[in-house]
């Protein structure tokens, strides 16, 4: 086994805590949140990689089957039981993801005639579609590690569960909409605004999916993502993709990678996408910036919101360095964004040097998220499994 780098020995430590803490490794009850455990999957898949080791791909594999048999199926303190796709036992194993995934809140989902509560309604179950884009992502990156179709189809069988329950056409609207969050059961709308990012997360879906599907099986069968592709497309066509949020940021600069390793592949076309995105994350950049945010304390600040930042610069830096090595192929206008991004670069070295500090860790804003502040933190610290799009040969 090669030796391993101090940022990766520190994510692997990471990643060995997070799974021993929410019942992975051990008889615990598990406790299974689906962003943290997609970054996970992500994460560990890279380090098997980078170090040879099978132990990181079977962690991998495990997590897998804990999310779906814990977020596939209703809570225990609901009088529903079984999957929430409402298959039975043995199609519901099949079809994991037929229903979508639970976030994994504390509470139980807001009542039907519950009045809405803003704050409380953050703590609340349901399903959010940035989450299972997510897993999406996680699912069809195993896929092509493993090269294991059926992981493929479940993505692409979460992709139409999502698609069908979370976008709705509004009336005298040539364009779709997307619901928030959504009911666990994807039955009724629980936040009925739309996700800034959520129709272009779900286009890449679409296309990677697809691209992995005819790759890995000669005469794919399962889900057809033509029409979910089309209406996400067409959504993040009108869509104004700029934030100030540094998690935001940091998602639009991990896409904007994404999506040249997936025109690199042949997987998607170039439709000046990548550009937006790196205009958006620039005009981002240049606010946040200016915030002072990073200048605050640790118990006032959010740490997976920042390495999310720090996440994506990273990816940008990446994207430089294939550019310039004939990798990746960008125009002159995507060229002139990513040279102003770069400027931002020392950012994401700070954000993580401050999370890597123990004292600035033992604060009420890092504890009190430990668990998603430490994967984020392990995926900064090792991101090939995260930013690297697999590649199908």
């Amino acid at each position: 086994m090669p030796d391993l780098s101090s940022n990766t020995n520190e994510a692997i430590a990471l990643l060995d805590g997070f799974a021993e803490r929410t019942g992975l490794i051990t008889q615990s009850r598990p406790q299974r949140y689906l962003w943290n455990d997609a970054f996970a999957v992500c994460t560990w898949l890279g380090l098997a990689r980078t170090s040879g080791d099978p132990r990181f791909r079977d962690l991998a594999l495990r997590l897998v089957d804990q999310v779906h048999q814990t977020l596939g199926r209703h809570r225990d303190d609901d009088p529903r039981r079984g999957w929430i796709s409402g298959l039975g036992e043995r199609d519901g194993a099949i079809h994991p993801t037929r229903g979508g995934l639970r976030i994994g809140k504390a509470l139980p989902e807001r009542g039907e005639h519950e009045p809405f509560d803003h704050q409380l309604e953050w703590e609340r179950d349901g399903q959010y579609f940035h989450y299972l884009s997510k897993w999406m992502y996680a699912l069809d990156q195993l896929s092509r590690s493993v090269r294991e179709p059926r992981f493929n189809t479940w993505a692409r069988e979460l992709v139409l569960a999502a698609h069908d329950a979370f976008t709705y056409r509004p009336a005298r609207s040539p364009t779709p909409r997307m619901h928030w969050k959504m009911s666990i059961d994807l039955s009724r709308p629980l936040v009925g605004s739309m996700g800034q990012h959520d129709a272009l997360e779900g286009y890449l879906a679409a296309m990677q999916l697809r691209a992995t599907a005819a790759s890995l099986s000669p005469a794919p069968g399962g889900p057809d993502l033509d029409t979910a592709a089309r209406d996400f497309s067409a959504m993040v066509g009108r869509a104004e993709l700029a934030t100030a949020d540094p998690l935001g940021i940091g998602g639009l600069l991990a896409d904007a990678y994404r999506i040249a390793q997936l025109v690199q592949q042949k997987s998607m076309p170039e439709n000046g996408l990548l550009e937006a995105l790196l205009g958006a994350a620039r005009t981002g950049l240049e606010v946040f910036a200016r915030s002072g945010e990073l200048q605050s304390p640790a118990a006032h600040r959010l740490a997976f919101r920042e390495l999310g930042l720090a996440i994506g610069l990273e990816a940008a830096q990446r994207l430089s360095t294939d550019a310039e090595h004939g990798r990746v192929e960008l125009s002159g206008s995507a060229r002139a964004e990513l040279t102003t991004l770069l400027g931002y670069a020392p950012l994401g070295d700070e954000i993580e040097a401050f999370w890597r500090r123990g004292d600035n860790r033992r604060a009420a804003g890092w504890t009190e998220h430990r668990d998603i502040n430490e994967v984020m933190l392990a995926t900064r610290l090792a991101p090939d499994g995260f930013l690297v799009v697999v590649p199908l040969d």
